[in-house]
């Protein structure tokens, strides 16, 4: 799969290469309680999410962008084969939220990484999120469950799928 090392996009969000040095800023943001209850995730401790993330940047397959904001690490996108399907993954700051960053660096991705179809999970209470996905062209294919590893609950989500890159 081909990618760039980075890209500008508009409003001053630009993608780049995940770098070692950005994995504690990435730490720093899925540790906070409010981003993992909307994103119905259970944090990693520092071990278990350094070790997640070497394995992610020793894998040339799994597309791996850090999100600029200006000259802020914003975030994190991903695209990853899992099962025979490629999946999107995000997670941005939370005090980032509502600025339409998520969704510039979705489009950016998208606009990036050819194959097709792309697919999404999402927690059925993360209207943001869903949000982000829709505006990308991305559409509800499905629903499904997972549980919740910090409380065990079922977590109810959609499955969107981007079948052609269509931005709304």
């Amino acid at each position: 799969m081909e990618h760039r090392t980075s890209d500008a996009l508009a409003g001053g969000v630009l993608l780049r290469d995940v770098e070692e040095g950005d994995l504690p800023i990435f730490l720093e943001h899925q540790l906070d309680p409010a981003a993992n209850q909307m994103a119905a995730f259970q944090a990693r401790d520092r071990d278990a999410f350094m070790a997640h993330w070497m394995k992610i940047l020793g894998d040339d397959a799994v597309v791996k962008k850090t999100i600029l904001f200006g000259d802020q690490v914003a975030g994190n996108i991903v695209c990853y084969q899992q099962s025979g399907r490629w999946l999107v993954g995000y997670w941005l700051a939370r005090q980032l939220w509502g600025r339409g960053i998520a969704t510039r660096a979705l489009a950016g991705l998208v606009a990036q990484v050819q194959v097709r179809p792309l697919h999404a999970h999402v927690a059925k209470h993360n209207v943001g999120s869903i949000r982000v996905l829709e505006k990308c062209g991305f559409a509800v294919s499905g629903e499904d469950e997972s549980p919740c590893p910090a409380s065990g609950e079922i977590v109810e989500e959609f499955v969107f799928t981007l079948s052609k890159y269509s931005l709304r």
